[in-house]
């Protein structure tokens, strides 16, 4: 399985134009709405951080030209959706949010820079540490991303404020970059990491939007139909209910005199008819 370059850029390929599209619907959301209630602007910040140093590790540890694109365009998407929390959510002005991000995405891109050279140097100098530092702070950052929306899961006890296509895509983007790791000529266990944790908590997302959303929407719209279910049943029965209590009504009965029904109307009728015996 190992070295086959072929399904290592196939599946790289497809990591990068998921991780490329990820954001899209979640940006697309936000658009829509005006309001990024429920989604974490930390989690923006920390993914485009996350960006800089996983970019370093697939450039320098030489993976798949895919996957040395991908983290760029995580950071670009990322800060973009970043400025928008802050837009819809902070109220910044275009201009303030412009004058925040273009920096930081610059900050980012001349750092990302920096070190690649200069670990490329110690890679060929057979110091490593730095490269494994660089595989362990995009994990770190990725997760912490993550688990900041696990806390607002935790204290609203519902997935609110976030596309759960943008998770599903950026899980599938995990899954398959994380496959095509695999078929690298070596099999890097720190590359695995980063992505295999990120598709874990995604996962588990997913698993919190079906209990707290998912099974109530269920549960509602079951409660719906059986309702309507019920009144089509009643109504149905209805002109039957109308006819049987006409048809038993005291327009064809007389009263007794204790008030109770008495004979039928037709009944007393012929009985008054019956001469009398002399």
């Amino acid at each position: 399985m190992a070295g086959d370059a072929v399904a290592a850029n196939v599946l790289g390929t497809a990591g990068a134009i998921c991780w490329s599209v990820q954001l899209i619907p979640q940006i697309i959301i936000n658009y829509r709405r005006h309001d990024t209630t429920g989604l974490q602007p930390t989690m923006m910040l920390l993914w485009a951080c996350a960006g800089c140093p996983l970019g370093v590790y697939n450039i320098v540890s030489d993976f798949n030209i895919a996957l040395q694109i991908q983290p760029q365009i995580l950071t670009f998407l990322s800060l973009l959706t970043w400025t928008q929390c802050k837009y819809y959510g902070s109220k910044w002005t275009p201009t303030k949010c412009c004058l925040r991000a273009i920096p930081i995405g610059a900050l980012m891109g001349g750092v990302e820079s920096g070190l690649v050279l200069g670990l490329r140097e110690a890679r060929s100098d057979n110091v490593t540490w730095p490269i494994t530092l660089m595989a362990v702070l995009a994990a770190v950052l990725l997760s912490l991303g993550v688990l900041r929306h696990y806390w607002d899961i935790f204290q609203e006890r519902t997935v609110r404020g976030i596309s759960f296509t943008f998770v599903a895509i950026d899980a599938l983007g995990d899954l398959t970059s994380l496959m095509s790791i695999f078929f690298e000529p070596h099999l890097d266990i720190l590359g695995m990491v980063i992505y295999g944790s990120e598709l874990v908590l995604w996962l588990g997302v997913m698993a919190a939007g079906g209990y707290y959303n998912l099974i109530p929407w269920a549960q509602q719209r079951l409660q719906q139909w059986m309702s309507n279910q019920q009144q089509r049943r009643q109504a149905t029965s209805s002109p039957y209910e109308i006819t049987h209590a006409r048809s038993s009504s005291s327009v064809f009965q007389t009263a007794s005199a204790n008030g109770e029904p008495s004979e039928s109307l037709p009944t007393a009728m012929r009985l008054r008819a019956v001469p009398s015996q002399g």
